[in-house]
């Protein structure tokens, strides 16, 4: 198979590009097609892929200023001349399952969610909390994202979801069906450690859908210890709110976040979140979660066996729950045994059997049947 791979745009790092990565292993010498590209803030290995972008690459402060170009991106993606290859994985929560391939191509999108900012734009707007310009300017342009999104899904031939919510999601935006193969962690970086603390941990980047402002406003009611790790544009107003008990850590390096995870009394994650790739590697280093009741961690929190789940999405659903796992004990091995499911290796052979039998069927139907004038 000649394989081609599409990515929304490769200027920040994340859950979708350690799924790319794998792609990348999976066809190794496959090209990536994206809009934009910033080699400075990727990893080094990105600077020895095949990365082709669009005509967005030459707009200014792109990388930095990538929202401003919204309308750009489904131009930009069905631009691409992608004749040459037989199999297109597209993995996107965007604009990349918009590529136009021909008739004898099979066009397979690894979908991260349906287009959050389009779909769900109410939610959106709440959280981001928007000027009155932006509020008077949008809806017209989200409405036409919307047509161009159910046209774009439209001429993808199979979709793949990464958990049971996204499938949801697919099924009723885009009246597709899907097939769920859980996005790839790497549970086997986790190992034992003596356990030393009792504090609770989340680890997001610090901005307005990532809730974590239930966290910090939880954890005024509970006075437990807490760590925040990461980075953000709401960090100051988070931090200006939270009590002494709140400790703001930044970013960390691989290894101290690893003993942040082993040594935790449980992981919060407030959020609703299309997977959730933190729950699970806290889940591999044998600690439970908290986790609110809604999207990824219905799939990968087991309530009352590897962690709590919550519904009242507030700080005082957040504290009940909190205080419900205080009173509980939990089987670290059942934790890492759940883990487990979500493993690298686990993924690669789901995913590589699904492109070779796709594919088989693709060509064994062939893609369109002919039609004969008479």
């Amino acid at each position: 198979m000649r394989v081609a791979l599409a990515h929304d745009y490769l200027n920040q790092y994340g859950g979708a590009e350690r799924v790319l990565e794998q792609f990348r292993d999976l066809y190794p010498g496959s090209p990536v097609y994206t809009s934009i590209y910033d080699r400075a803030v990727m990893p080094p290995v990105y600077r020895s892929w095949d990365i082709r972008t669009s005509f967005m690459q030459r707009f200014p402060l792109v990388s930095s200023h990538h929202q401003s170009y919204l309308m750009a991106y489904p131009i930009a993606f069905e631009s691409f001349d992608l004749s040459a290859y037989d199999v297109v994985i597209s993995n996107s929560s965007a604009f990349c399952k918009g590529v136009v391939t021909n008739p004898h191509t099979l066009h397979i999108c690894y979908c991260l969610t349906p287009m959050r900012w389009a779909w769900r734009y109410r939610d959106y707007v709440e959280r981001e909390r928007l000027g009155p310009v932006a509020r008077t300017l949008l809806p017209p342009l989200i409405h036409y994202l919307r047509l161009w999104d159910a046209g774009a899904a439209s001429r993808v031939d199979r979709f793949i979801a990464i958990s049971t919510a996204v499938a949801a999601r697919i099924k009723k935006y885009y009246r597709r069906d899907s097939t769920i193969i859980f996005p790839p962690v790497d549970t086997q970086r986790f190992g034992a450690y003596a356990r030393s603390g009792n504090y609770y941990l989340t680890v997001a980047r610090l901005i307005p859908y990532r809730r974590i402002d239930l966290v910090v406003d939880a954890f005024r009611q509970l006075d437990l210890p807490v760590k925040i790790v990461g980075d953000g544009r709401d960090r100051a107003r988070l931090q200006a709110r939270a009590t002494k008990n709140v400790e703001f850590l930044g970013r960390v390096d691989d290894e101290t976040l690893s003993e942040l995870y082993a040594n935790c009394r449980a992981y919060l994650f407030p959020a609703e979140e299309d997977f959730g790739i933190a729950p699970v590697e806290a889940q591999a280093a044998g600690r439970p979660v908290v986790a609110y009741a809604a999207g990824g961690s219905l799939d990968t929190v087991i309530d009352g066996e590897t962690g709590v789940l919550f519904r009242e999405h507030t700080p005082e659903g957040l504290a009940r729950a909190v205080r419900r796992l205080e009173s509980m004990s939990f089987d670290e091995d059942r934790i890492r045994a759940n883990a487990a499911r979500f493993g690298i290796d686990i993924f690669r052979q789901q995913f590589a059997r699904y492109v070779t039998d796709a594919y088989a069927e693709w060509c064994a139907a062939g893609p369109i049947a002919p039609r004969v004038l008479v």
